[in-house]
């Protein structure tokens, strides 16, 4: 049963009314594995509550799809600064992404690793829990509160928590221009070496990933953002900077470095590519020895080797091959029977068990999902 409650109200009398396990979904974008119950649609709470360009504040219901958000953002010159992937064409999915998926998922792209991810970026919200109450937690303002900081809990807690119906985030100026520079033919480690050396300067670079060759855009990816006479300054200093490491190409017309890094954002050059679909968050530095031993199909490296988009094989254990490390690995698509999250320090799991107790007791919203 799909059921699409058009209000926060009704969203509050549906859950409160339930009696059967809840799948929240907003499009139907970012969810984890085919969970059972009944489908439980925020798509209609839609619209904009709240903008204010000048506070830089944006408040909007949950199930507005995230294009109509960016949308409105690119109007004002505005963005949202965690650039929020659109996985779409690598999860093989149709759908609407939504501004409330993206808070549930904690999504975040390039931008993420430097800029802050999602949750570093979510103001305030407004949810259902598990017994059909709502709830208010943060505000217009980014500002420390007592008790639980539910604007940082809910981002990434996939709806297991409680259900979000507005939320409201904090957005940046979008920049003047960009650049990219390039470095070819680099392996994994020297790679990782070179954006350690990017990420580390003064230059402010903004994103830095790696594809590997035979990949489409193969490559070292650094890119800097600003004001075109600062971005053009940089660009060159860094370039000299790297000299050791590699010659470096320049990719400085704002659009083919926009379309470049929209393409690292979504991950598409893993797309329709065989194997399940991992997400591994580690040290950038790690990174090298991690995809010696995760025995990968294909794979690239983005938030300076921090973030590793791995397809592996059917039926292939990563987080057996990978052993312990400081991270986390998460299986996004393919491998129906291994868990999308890994098992929780005995610590961790019994703070999540605390938590999912004081907000969903009846144990309705995906369960086990990240038990």
């Amino acid at each position: 049963m799909i059921l699409r409650p058009e209000t926060e109200a009704e969203l509050s009398e549906a859950i409160a009314a339930a009696r059967a396990p809840l799948v929240p979904r907003g499009g139907g974008t970012r969810g984890l594995g085919a969970m059972q119950g009944d489908v439980l649609e925020t798509g209609a709470l839609s619209g904009v509550t709240l903008y204010e360009p000048g506070a830089l504040t944006l408040v909007v219901k949950a199930g507005t799809p995230l294009a109509d958000v960016q949308a409105l953002l690119a109007a004002e010159g505005q963005r949202l600064a965690f650039e929020p992937p659109d996985l779409l064409a690598v999860l093989g999915r149709e759908g609407v992404s939504t501004i409330g998926g993206v808070v549930a998922a904690n999504a975040s792209g390039p931008g993420g690793g430097l800029a802050g991810a999602c949750r570093d970026h979510v103001l305030g919200v407004r949810l259902v829990d598990g017994t059909g109450r709502v709830i208010r937690n943060g505000g217009r303002v980014m500002k420390n509160v007592t008790g639980y900081d539910l604007a940082r809990l809910m981002a990434g807690s996939h709806g297991t928590l409680g259900v979000l119906s507005e939320v409201s985030l904090k957005v940046l100026p979008a920049p003047e221009t960009s650049a990219t520079l390039t470095l070819h033919g680099l392996d994994a480690a020297r790679a990782v070496e070179a954006m350690t050396m990017a990420l580390t300067s003064p230059f402010e670079v903004t994103g830095a990933a790696w594809l590997p060759e035979g990949m489409a855009g193969a490559g070292t990816h650094l890119r800097l953002e600003g004001f075109s006479e600062q971005v053009s300054y940089r660009v060159g200093k860094l370039a000299e900077r790297l000299a050791p490491v590699g010659a470096a190409e320049v990719v400085d017309a704002p659009p083919r470095s926009a379309s470049l890094w929209e393409g690292i954002r979504d991950v598409r050059a893993l797309a329709g590519l065989p194997g399940a679909l991992w997400r591994v968050s580690a040290r950038g530095t790690d990174a090298p020895f991690l995809l010696e031993r995760a025995g990968a199909l294909s794979a690239m490296l983005d938030w300076g080797g921090g973030l590793i988009w791995l397809r592996m094989p059917e039926g292939h254990d990563l987080r057996a091959a990978l052993g312990p490390f400081r991270g986390h690995a998460t299986r996004l698509a393919g491998e129906a029977g291994t868990p999308a999250f890994p098992p929780e320090p005995a610590h961790v799991a019994a703070l999540s068990a605390g938590l999912r107790a004081r907000f969903d007791p009846r144990g309705l919203l995906n369960p086990g999902l990240m038990a």
